[in-house]
């Protein structure tokens, strides 16, 4: 696919746009200049950003779980800013449950969006960035996507298997000069713990264990610490570095967190590599 249009400015290609992160990605942009293709499922809800910046704005519907769909929002942004330097999958949604009280189709449902819905866009951009040999791919995981907590398995199932994808993924596409960010943020003042988050059937047996989960994720609703605008600030940042890292996690919440969990990964080896170790083929006498 060739550029048709003269291009003045970075494109950032956003899913879930509407709301949260996806809507301080887009602000964000449109204050440095950039392009924004915003998608979301109701575009009457990115109206407001295409009135604020017509030139710069392409509001398009998307529901990414459905690829013939996101082919057809990557060929439109194509069509109008003649290509898209950053993708931002940002779309998706949490599940709040044990895993024996989350139902099959539950599960099914959040890695259709969590994660084949992100890959589907990753596979409907790459073909353009790879030709021109330019181009970034950020992922927004989560805290969750690198440790997990008692009902947040479905959730965090989804988010550990963008991350596994993602880093394979960066290996196979740095030869073509293009990045892979996956961002880790913890609590945020979005809608994630509102209107983003499904809550499953509650089994009485698993009360006491998962109920502080579900209080918790109850409560947290527009008191979280970590502010989008700044996230959006930072991904910038490091898409911009001499050296992008694989990841970035966002928040003192996400960076203690993920530290913590690194440092009892670290003291398991030491405390197995003795056992692990022995697993090997005996010498042949």
């Amino acid at each position: 696919m060739t550029d048709t249009v003269t291009r003045t400015a970075t494109t950032w290609f956003i899913t879930g746009a509407a709301t949260g992160f996806g809507r301080a990605f887009a602000d964000y942009a449109l204050a440095q200049g950039y392009n924004v293709v915003a998608t979301a499922r109701r575009t009457e809800r990115l109206a407001d950003l295409a009135a604020r910046a017509p030139d710069q704005v392409l509001n398009l519907p998307l529901d990414v779980t459905d690829p013939a769909a996101g082919e057809a929002a990557v060929a439109a942004a194509v069509a109008r800013f003649g290509a898209i330097d950053v993708l931002l999958n940002n779309a998706g949604y949490g599940t709040v449950g044990a895993v024996e009280e989350t139902p099959e189709a539950e599960l099914r449902a959040q890695m259709e969006t969590n994660f084949f819905g992100a890959v589907a866009m990753i596979r409907a951009v790459l073909p353009g960035m790879r030709g021109r040999r330019a181009g970034a791919i950020v992922n927004m995981s989560s805290l969750g996507g690198q440790l997990s907590f008692g009902g947040f398995g479905a959730y965090s199932a989804s988010k550990f298997a963008l991350e596994g994808l993602s880093e394979a993924l960066a290996q196979e596409v740095a030869p073509f000069g293009l990045k892979v960010l996956i961002v880790e943020p913890g609590a945020f003042r979005t809608d994630f713990a509102g209107g983003a988050l499904r809550q499953m059937p509650e089994l009485a047996a698993y009360r006491d264990i998962v109920g502080g989960t579900r209080d918790f994720a109850r409560a947290m609703h527009g008191t979280q610490q970590g502010d989008p605008a700044k996230a959006a600030r930072a991904i910038d940042e490091a898409l911009h570095a001499a050296s992008t890292p694989l990841r970035l996690q966002l928040g003192a919440d996400a960076v203690d967190m993920v530290r913590a969990h690194a440092e009892g990964l670290l003291a398991d080896l030491k405390t197995w590599e003795t056992v692990a170790r022995a697993t090997t083929v005996d010498a042949q006498a």
